[in-house]
């Protein structure tokens, strides 16, 4: 039986995410997403050297909400994920899906070269890659 491949770029967002830096506080942040309909921030690199940084809206409730941490006095930087597991935006969605549930991760950015090009997720790739088969 032959497959046809639907890729990650076939299935991610272009929205849903902002960039913002580090040194911004988790009220910043939140008002960051709330402009602009986002559920993920990602953290900018610092240099050439660096990587990639992401807070969810989820991690703001763990860390600061659950641990009643005031949002004015916590910077981003202290509850991001870094590095980021990202995928290449010609991947496989049935790879991507193998690689979220081996890594235990639900949403991560898509790239092209070093560039972060979108984000996608398991319902993302749910609905691109049977949409395809139909």
């Amino acid at each position: 039986m032959s497959h046809k491949v639907v890729q990650v770029k076939d299935a991610m967002t272009n929205s849903g995410y902002q960039f913002a830096e580090g040194m911004l506080t988790v009220a910043e942040g939140i008002k960051l997403a709330r402009e602009h309909n986002a559920k993920a921030i990602i953290i900018n690199k610092r240099d050439e050297n660096d990587e990639y940084g992401l807070v969810m809206l989820a991690d703001i409730a763990k860390q600061v909400i659950a641990k009643d941490r005031s949002p004015e006095r916590v910077n981003l930087y202290e509850i991001m994920a870094k590095p980021i597991l990202s995928v290449p935006s010609s991947m496989d969605v049935r790879y991507c899906a193998r690689l979220f549930e081996r890594f235990g991760v639900h949403t991560a950015p898509v790239v092209e070269g070093c560039k972060i090009v979108g984000m996608v997720d398991y319902t993302d790739m749910v609905l691109a890659h049977f949409n395809e088969e139909e």
